[in-house]
């Protein structure tokens, strides 16, 4: 039994390992801090039985991730492990590849219960993220602004909305300041934006605020 956990956070890694020892006594669990190295990890040729990750990391992204691992046709099931509310994120990864989604306040159970059935070639959708998945795929509904937004765009908005920089967004998504002011430019155009305000006042209505 191999598993692969990615927080940049110490002691959640901690506080899962102890976890998931209590499930696992003899499992082997690697752990990894920010997107660069669970990438790299996942492009070695080390199998793995399940991958465990937060959704926001330093690096590079993880709904990126997510879509090169399945791209390389990787099958190896990843449960997202997030601060987010499922209904700012949940559709966007589980449309990406990830086999579950939960939320960090979740029972310790649940995850042990989410793990055994993604582990079984199943996907372990809740009941609200079930409801988010019917309504994203009915033709009816029609898309709010920011659900026209690219992943990468998306979790540039996300960022913008919490206050952070552009300065601060290259740094942490390891890419230059340009491309994030060109990222934003997309943004400010595709919602119809004026002004930075209006990311802010959009955010907070829309409850996307992580």
């Amino acid at each position: 039994m191999k598993i692969l956990l990615a927080d940049d956070h110490a002691m959640i890694r901690q506080g899962l390992v102890l976890l998931l020892r209590q499930s696992y006594p003899s499992a082997e669990i690697v752990e990894k801090s920010n997107g660069d190295e669970l990438l790299a990890e996942l492009q070695t040729e080390t199998k793995y039985n399940i991958v465990i990750t937060d959704l926001y990391m330093p690096g590079t992204p993880v709904i990126e991730i997510i879509k090169q691992v399945r791209d390389a046709e990787n099958k190896v099931p990843i449960i997202i492990l997030s601060m987010s509310l499922p209904e700012r994120n949940a559709v966007r990864v589980i449309k990406a590849g990830a086999n579950g989604y939960l939320t960090k306040d979740t029972v310790p159970e649940d995850l042990i219960k989410a793990m055994q059935f993604v582990m079984q070639g199943r996907k372990y959708i809740t009941p609200d993220i079930a409801s988010l998945l019917a309504d994203a795929y009915l033709d009816d509904v029609e898309k709010k602004p920011h659900e026209t937004l690219s992943d990468r765009e998306f979790e540039v908005f996300q960022m913008l909305s919490n206050g952070k920089t552009v300065t601060q967004i290259a740094e942490i998504l390891h890419v230059s300041i340009n491309t994030i002011s060109t990222y934003k430019s997309r943004i400010m155009d595709k919602m119809n934006f004026t002004s930075f305000a209006d990311i802010i006042k959009y955010a907070h209505a829309n409850d996307i605020v992580r």
